[in-house]
């Protein structure tokens, strides 16, 4: 500032201070004595309350309004929560605006940082999970096309091997645009009463050999009713549970346990899958959700899979007005649930 607080205060005192001992000098009863007190108190006041009112109401505040539009310029907006204005002062109104704004932009700079990062790491991802399956199938083309294929038994393996790899690709293809669709809303719920213990079953079923080949054990909790009824998209709840027992197996050591159960309560259902597996580390509980995060990448990959099924299971639970929960001691297993609404009526649909 080219003037401060102080120039001023002493420039307005010394007027005032002047005028008033001029107006008293007309008086002849005033003694000279009188005038220099008067006009040193006259001074004395003025400038103080000249000071105080111009630096604590006008200029810190102004200067506080340069400040956070010299950080707004500069997109250094940290600590504009520390800013506070003085009941008194009469900038209060045009600060607190100022200030509203500022936050506002902070906080929209925030989340782009936020989406610009998400979206280098979900690029990063999606291109190593591409690499894989790709170089894979590619790898075995080329060795036929440079003379394998001329040994029966050696072609007929590179192209199943080739074709495993396809397979997963499409697979990852197909779990991305059904992130994307529900995500961008263009996948609609459709909600009904439905038995979900019937549609356990039928998975159950489907994942009987898989289960056999490890020895697991996979079963209802004892007392589970024969029916339970639930509101919610039968097809995209079947989505769910397929993902979850399917980790739980995955994951599960030989001769280990899966056990699907089912809290009922007045109003809600809550849907569990527990295992005896391996568990997860208590840092990795809260990232499982997210694209492509495996707890042991190498260990994971050769186990199958996308690395997008939590997440979608997690959206999908999102648009029911619901979330999964994860409890997990590492070494011993893991404890998927999620709770939907109690069906109030008989099943629309029923396995």
């Amino acid at each position: 500032m080219v003037y401060s607080s102080r120039v001023i205060a002493l420039l307005l005192a010394t007027c005032i201070a002047a005028v008033t001992s001029a107006f008293l000098s007309l008086f002849n009863e005033v003694s000279a004595t009188a005038l220099i007190v008067t006009g040193l108190i006259s001074f004395s006041v003025s400038y103080l309350l000249g000071f105080i009112i111009l630096e604590f109401l006008i200029f810190r505040e102004i200067d506080k309004i340069y400040n956070l539009f010299d950080r707004l310029r500069k997109k250094e907006l940290k600590t504009i929560d520390t800013f506070k204005s003085n009941p008194l002062n009469p900038l209060k109104k045009i600060n607190d605006e100022i200030f509203s704004y500022a936050a506002l932009k902070q906080k929209e700079i925030d989340e782009l940082k936020k989406i610009e990062a998400f979206r280098r790491e979900f690029i990063a991802d999606v291109s190593h999970e591409l690499k894989t399956p790709i170089f894979a199938a590619q790898g075995f083309v080329h060795t036929l096309l440079d003379g394998a294929v001329k040994d029966k038994n050696v072609r007929t393996r590179f192209l199943k091997r080739a074709a495993k790899s396809l397979d997963g690709l499409d697979m990852l293809v197909q779990d991305l645009l059904t992130l994307s669709h529900i995500e961008t809303g263009e996948i609609k719920m459709h909600f009904e009463y439905f038995d979900i213990k019937g549609l356990v079953t039928d998975i159950i079923d489907q994942f009987e050999n898989k289960a056999e080949k490890k020895e697991i054990k996979i079963s209802f909790a004892p007392d589970t009713p024969d029916l339970v009824t639930v509101y919610g998209d039968w097809q995209r709840i079947n989505q769910v549970m397929n993902n979850l027992i399917s980790n739980a197996i995955k994951y599960t050591n030989e001769a280990g346990e899966v056990e699907v159960g089912f809290r009922i309560t007045k109003n809600d259902v809550t849907t569990y899958v527990k295992d005896t597996g391996e568990g997860i580390p208590s840092d990795d509980v809260k990232r499982i959700f997210e694209r492509f995060y495996r707890v042991d990448k190498s260990r994971s990959r050769e186990k199958g899979g996308t690395g997008l099924g939590l997440a979608i299971v997690k959206h999908i639970l999102e648009e029911h007005k619901s979330k999964i929960e994860v409890k997990s001691t590492f070494g011993k297993g893991s404890e998927f649930s999620f709770k939907l609404t109690k069906g109030k009526e008989e099943p629309l649909f029923a396995n």
